[in-house]
């Protein structure tokens, strides 16, 4: 049967309520945190360091922290500016990436130092298929290009045992989206002869046996390619951490597998709101909550909504405020943040109907909530050993863990 890991995607040091549920999950017996050098820019990590603050040495050593390396962004992506770092491949304006020797001590350095920890239990090269996707865009050579993926990991996978050897990190491995591709995409990463490159990187370094320990991967109640990976690991004397098991994509579709309660205070906000934009000089944003209150069953996902918020609501919010004076805008913003707050829970809920309602098949014989059917369905895998989830509250953390008992 798998365990629960705290996912710390989206986790921020500078929200309590994070730290408070990090507590939580180690006080509730939690035995690993998964975190990233470019969650929240950081932000996770050091809210992992805050969290372990509050226990004793004995208790901290009961929970393994893995954290992550690869993503350039945010205050990396700046540093990246003024010194460029080796092996580069752009994926967008705001987000490149490397898995280079160099990059990884820096990175690794970064993360000791966020972590408050001299050694991190095991260091993962986060998603190096970006290499492959970028390589794919180019037009390079099919056999060329994996050759060179292959060049970059053994290269990694030398300065991860160098890691080992210097007493930073205890293990290592891969977490990468690719493991869960059909064999035939394009940008499917092969496994199969990673434990080969780790066995050459140990003899490289002069260490006796490899330190390879852990591979990461989505796989979920919809997505069940990765079950192939998972098998051939445990073959390999790997462990499995499974990644978004209630985020599945699905006939290029995203879908939350969770049910949320409809809001009992959305219509109370709606109509305050309504009520006091009822005037010539608010008129735009009036007819924008209408056609938000008429529309909210019409998202795909939550995802879907939180992209056209920040593009599309926002925005024209602001402009619309543009024309109220300071004292009156600080009011207006009051009401508008009360009333999304209640308006993106009815769209999680008019989302999760949704769902249930398309994913019948998948959920057929289980009677309990999506969330539980999902996490249950990964618990009964004999070949994962960690399922991580985001437990952004401590009401989550109890929900969750709850589930082992």
């Amino acid at each position: 049967m798998s365990n629960f890991a705290f996912g710390t995607y989206r986790v921020s040091d500078l929200n309590p309520q994070h730290i408070e549920a990090l507590k939580e999950a180690i006080d509730a017996g939690v035995k690993m945190i998964d975190t990233s050098t470019n969650y929240m820019d950081g932000g996770a990590e050091r809210a992992v360091a805050l969290a372990f603050r509050e226990f004793d040495d004995s208790k901290k050593e009961d929970v393994e922290i893995v954290s992550k390396f690869g993503y350039i962004q945010g205050t990396t992506r700046q540093r990246h500016d003024e010194k460029p770092f080796e092996e580069v491949v752009k994926f967008s304006e705001s987000c490149y990436h490397s898995i280079s020797r160099s990059f990884l001590q820096d990175q690794l350095s970064q993360s000791l130092k966020r972590l408050e920890v001299e050694k991190i239990d095991c260091y993962l090269i986060h998603n190096p298929e970006y290499y492959l996707l970028d390589a794919i865009n180019k037009d390079v050579d099919a056999d060329e290009r994996l050759d060179e993926m292959y060049r970059r990991i053994y290269e990694a996978f030398v300065g991860l045992e160098m890691e080992v050897k210097n007493g930073r990190i205890a293990s290592y491995g891969i977490s990468s989206n690719s493991f869960s591709k059909p064999h035939h995409a394009v940008d499917f990463l092969p496994y199969e002869d990673l434990s080969t490159l780790a066995f050459k990187a140990a003899q490289e370094v002069g260490n006796d046996n490899d330190s390879f320990t852990t591979i990461e991967l989505p796989i979920n109640l919809l997505e069940r390619e990765g079950l192939k990976c998972a098998s051939w690991a445990k073959e390999n004397a790997l462990r499995v951490l499974v990644n978004r098991p209630l985020n599945a994509q699905h006939e290029e579709l995203m879908f939350r597998l969770a049910e949320y309660d409809e809001s009992a205070e959305y219509y109370h906000h709606l109509n305050e709101l309504l009520e006091v934009s009822d005037n010539d000089m608010l008129r735009s944003l009036y007819n924008l909550l209408e056609q938000l209150d008429a529309n909210k069953h019409k998202f795909g996902w939550i995802g879907d909504y939180e992209a056209f918020l920040y593009a599309e609501i926002i925005p024209h919010m602001k402009k619309t405020l543009d024309a109220v004076d300071e004292v009156n805008r600080e009011t207006m913003f009051n009401f508008i943040d009360l009333f999304l707050q209640e308006y993106k829970k009815m769209v999680m809920y008019e989302c999760s109907k949704t769902t249930k309602k398309q994913l019948e098949k998948f959920l057929e014989g289980c009677e309990a909530t999506m969330q539980e059917c999902a996490l249950k369905f990964l618990m009964k895998k004999d070949d994962i050993d960690y399922i991580l989830v985001g437990m952004r509250k401590p009401s989550y953390v109890h929900q969750v863990m709850g589930l082992e008992e």
